[in-house]
């Protein structure tokens, strides 16, 4: 499981999530450095279709596309300017636009279209011979739809690496193979307020160890009663 940090745009941000994966979004990502990209472990890009759909802005999906193209080599995979509010169409339309990002299925998506988003997922490799990649987005409120993702995730192959947008309360759903995490930069000004004697860069610190620890936090008991962490 590897749980991407989102959205570095400020030199502290990436010096704290140095040798993490790491998910930046077109927009916020513009203030990143593609001569930083060797600092992190991974990179994966992300369209900022739910910014937009939450701010009201538009994204070009002609200027995403050449703008994505420049970050093709560094990056792990990246996402095809989905559309979070319904109009599953659209999406689909993006997603053939720029052949090397991955679909996403939404839950206000009909389940019809996976087996078309599957296959765009194939067709649509970073580089020839590249894992293929999908999405699983869930327009908010996000609780009490694991029934939904569980449901999406038995019917992609195995072959193709999962990303759960924002899903990382359903990490113990182990089809999925990566998430994100927004929450990252808000924890450590939490942090700040409650101990205000660390700078704010040691208290990004504190919240990378708990994500580089993460794949070791005990999940579930086993049948003796003794706590493992189970794959």
């Amino acid at each position: 499981m590897r749980v991407y940090l989102a959205g570095p745009d400020s030199n502290l941000q990436c010096d704290a999530v140095r040798d993490m994966p790491v998910l930046l979004s077109f927009g916020y990502a513009k203030k990143v450095a593609l001569e930083l990209a060797p600092v992190f472990s991974s990179v994966l890009m992300d369209s900022g279709a739910y910014s937009a759909f939450s701010t009201g802005k538009l994204i070009d999906v002609d200027e995403y596309k050449e703008w994505s193209q420049k970050w093709r080599p560094v990056c792990d995979a990246i996402a095809g300017l989905d559309s979070i509010d319904g109009d599953y169409k659209k999406g689909i339309e993006n997603f053939r636009k720029i052949p090397w990002s991955f679909p996403t299925m939404h839950d206000t998506d009909p389940m019809e279209i996976l087996p078309e988003l599957i296959d765009i997922a194939y067709q649509n490799r970073i580089r020839p011979g590249a894992k293929p990649w999908i999405g699983i987005g869930l327009k908010p409120p996000r609780q009490g739809k694991e029934r939904f993702i569980r449901e999406v995730c038995a019917q992609i192959p195995d072959d193709i690496h999962i990303h759960g947008w924002a899903l990382r309360a359903y990490t113990h759903i182990r089809r999925l193979n990566s998430v994100d995490s927004t929450s990252w930069w808000r924890d450590a000004f939490s942090h700040k307020r409650d101990l205000p004697w660390l700078t704010m860069g040691e208290c990004l610190e504190i919240v990378v160890k708990k994500y580089k620890r993460w794949e070791r936090k005990i999940i579930e008991p086993d049948q003796n009663g003794l706590p493992f962490e189970g794959e």
